[in-house]
């Protein structure tokens, strides 16, 4: 049947009735071929606006203390672990866990270390009190403060620096202008000597650095070379040294371990490291090794005891002249070349300080990624 003058005349869409033969002539072919082009259309929108479509990142296997999904619960309801679907959450630890158990535990790459935004915060759970003030402590779950506040990085496996300046929280205006200068990666080591360190470990936090308090040890010469009150000796009782240790974890929080300052007496005498690196392994926190003594028995306690361990490539500002501290930045950076990393330690000096924001930023530039000094930690529960 032709089409007529007057349906040819007619405005698009107006004036049609059941009747007319425009309508009559809509096969069923064509009204089924609409309908599911409008359903592909339909989940098509559904992907597209769901909220970060294709962003999950890749789970990781590990055996380091978190939630793990174990095969589903068939014991009822009375597991109070029971999750929708019948699979059960088990609180793993690998101290504790069977070998051969069967049980793997999946952590999110995304969730490791704290958000940025509430990183100044303490974890109660991550708190013990004391006369002197808060002690970091392994949570129930056991989680560590190594692994809670440590800064999140990429897990790259190019060339990595890490820098740990010390001495922050003696000088008040150095500390903040120090803060305010360096680069967030760089990591910062507290003095228990200083002043107000809750607050520029807040201020410190916010800002994105990482990190670690200082522990005054005995060096050779001790008293003429006197690192400060509190110091651990030789000569203590291992409670002594332990209520000292205690003195400088509890001036703040939300450090992941902690750093000899000085030290080369009392870091080659493995009967009196021994109690403190128990103490730093009991507690979940790292030691950090400033690499200034090649006598030093911290790295075989630390495995001993399970505590994470780094020890320092160089010594950054041994001359504080600027131009010799960029040497021997560039001198790190050539390490992390050919080993794959390296560390520097240093202290907040104005020309330190000058210098390694100056070469970081360069550095970054060069292919470098500077990380966290909790990234170049051996951890034994990993």
């Amino acid at each position: 049947m032709s089409i007529t003058q007057r349906e040819i005349e007619r405005p698009l869409g107006q004036g049609l009735t059941l009747g007319d033969p425009v309508e009559r002539r809509l096969s069923p072919a064509l009204i089924t071929s609409s309908l599911a082009v409008l359903a592909v259309l339909a989940v098509a929108g559904s992907i597209a606006f769901r909220e970060r479509p294709f962003r999950m990142p890749a789970p990781v296997v590990t055996t380091t203390p978190e939630v793990a999904v174990a095969a589903p619960d068939k014991t009822g309801p009375a597991n109070s672990g029971a999750q929708p679907g019948g699979a059960k959450i088990i609180q793993v630890d690998p101290a504790d866990r069977p070998a051969n158990s069967g049980v793997v535990v999946i952590r999110d790459p995304s969730a490791i270390g704290q958000n940025l935004r509430v990183a100044h915060l303490p974890d109660p759970a991550l708190i013990e009190k004391s006369e002197t003030g808060p002690l970091p402590i392994r949570a129930a779950d056991g989680r560590r403060p190594f692994d809670v506040y440590a800064r999140p990085w990429s897990g790259a496996r190019g060339a990595r620096v890490a820098i740990v300046l010390g001495g922050f929280g003696i000088s008040q205006t150095g500390t903040q202008a120090a803060i305010e200068r360096l680069p967030s990666e760089i990591t910062i080591a507290f003095s228990p000597q200083g002043n107000s360190i809750g607050r520029w470990m807040q201020a410190a936090r916010q800002k994105g650095h990482e990190i670690v308090m200082q522990v005054p040890l005995e060096p050779f010469d001790y008293p003429n070379v006197n690192p400060g009150r509190n110091t651990l000796t030789v000569d203590a009782s291992a409670d002594a040294n332990i209520k000292n240790l205690r003195w400088a974890l509890s001036r703040t929080t939300n450090y992941t371990g902690v750093m000899n300052f000085m030290g080369a007496r009392f870091s080659a005498d493995g009967e009196a490291m021994q109690p403190m690196l128990a103490e730093l392994g009991k507690r979940g926190l790292l030691y950090l090794d400033d690499g200034s003594s090649a006598r030093t028995t911290a790295l075989e306690l630390a495995l001993k005891n399970g505590v994470p361990f780094a020890a320092g490539d160089a010594t950054l500002d041994t001359d504080r002249d600027r131009g010799a501290i960029l040497k021997k930045l560039d001198e790190l950076e050539r390490t992390a070349r050919a080993k794959g990393f390296a560390i520097g330690t240093g202290f907040a000096f104005d020309s330190t300080v000058d210098a390694v924001a100056t070469w970081a930023n360069e550095a970054k530039k060069r292919g470098i990624e500077i990380v966290p000094i909790s990234a170049l930690a051996s951890d034994p529960e990993r």
